[in-house]
């Protein structure tokens, strides 16, 4: 692990802290079946990530069924704002559950132009707020 960034011992810090902006994943460039199909014969999390999509598919399948998306933490920020973007766009979920971060925080910020960025190691809160991050 990488020690914590200390204000002292970086020239030019702010302009480190924000080199690597996180790009959002675009589900619509390729073809995720085949590794979500390996998955099955993985171990734990892999086929729970494999029944979970099956369950998915379920649901987009049933007319009855009006599948949402229940969104907590920081998971747009992360990199799946396109993810759940195409989501509503392409019809596959009906409605949007959210925390007021994932909303205001993070979606809002960045439909304001601004984006996330990506650090490279710990930083310490102290480093960010001394270069108004």
């Amino acid at each position: 692990m990488n020690a914590p960034v200390q204000a002292e011992s970086i020239p030019n810090q702010k302009a480190l802290l924000l080199q690597n902006t996180v790009e959002h994943v675009d589900i619509t460039s390729f073809d995720a079946r085949p590794i979500i199909d390996s998955m099955r014969k993985m171990s734990f999390s892999s086929r729970d990530t494999a029944r979970a999509a099956d369950i998915f598919n379920m649901a987009l399948e049933d007319k009855a069924c009006s599948p949402w998306l229940i969104l907590a933490g920081s998971t747009s920020a992360g990199g799946c704002m396109h993810v759940y973007r195409d989501m509503v766009k392409f019809g596959m979920i009906d409605a949007v559950v959210a925390t007021g971060a994932s909303i205001v925080d993070m979606d809002f910020f960045e439909a304001l132009g601004f984006k996330h960025y990506q650090a490279a190691g710990e930083v310490d809160d102290n480093v960010l707020r001394d270069n108004y991050i």
